[in-house]
């Protein structure tokens, strides 16, 4: 195999893996109920304006 099909492939599996990350993690970040949003939110305001 020559150099640059080893570059080419590694792009294409890093590219793959990104994208598997990214899909992930949206799928953790959609799996939140509004009333579980809602209440981060309001912790992480409790936490900015009590330092």
């Amino acid at each position: 195999m020559r150099w640059w099909k080893v570059v080419g492939l590694a792009g294409l599996a890093g590219v793959a893996a990104t994208g598997a990350v990214i899909a992930r993690a949206e799928r953790r970040r959609r799996a939140y109920t509004p009333d579980e949003i809602r209440q981060k939110l309001h912790e992480r305001v409790s936490e900015a304006t009590s330092d």
